[in-house]
């Protein structure tokens, strides 16, 4: 996977997507709304199982309860908790269908170094051309097939 002027370059093909408001950036901080540059791996890939078939043989089921921390003064930062948790998080199973589908990067994990920003994810978009808080956004059936395709351990490529 290349992250290109003009969309996602992976599997022979170009996907249209949208990145963080906040542009590229070579140093990500928490709430900065941007994509961190660098070379990334895809670990994960969360799918909601109440509304669709699992994507592939890997994806893990997103749970009632579900979050993810960018509290980056709690030890937790930048990984998958559940709820209660008193800290900033992220709900993963939402009422819109933006985090149905997710594949998790590796950007500031395993490891979080606090501040520097919580989890880069790959997702649907609001609409087209909508910039996101920082992950990479497309088109709900491009992102089913970009999730079929992919395996843990693919790289992301954002010059």
């Amino acid at each position: 996977m290349v992250l290109t002027p003009r969309g996602l370059r992976f599997a022979g093909r170009l996907w249209p997507c949208t990145i963080g408001k906040g542009g590229l950036a070579a140093d990500k901080r928490e709430g900065d709304g941007a994509t961190p540059r660098g070379v990334h791996h895809i670990t994960g890939l969360l799918y909601r199982p109440d509304r669709i078939a699992r994507p592939a043989p890997w994806a893990e089921p997103i749970r009632p309860g579900d979050l993810w921390s960018d509290d980056a003064g709690d030890v937790d930062y930048n990984t998958l908790v559940r709820a209660p948790y008193a800290g900033s998080h992220e709900v993963l199973r939402r009422a819109d269908p933006l985090y149905d589908l997710v594949l998790l990067t590796d950007w500031n994990w395993p490891v979080a170094t606090s501040g520097r920003g919580s989890a880069i994810f790959l997702h649907r978009w609001r609409r087209p051309g909508y910039p996101t808080e920082g992950c990479i956004a497309f088109r709900p059936d491009h992102l089913r097939r970009i999730a079929a395709l992919a395996a843990p351990g693919t790289r992301l490529i954002v010059p």
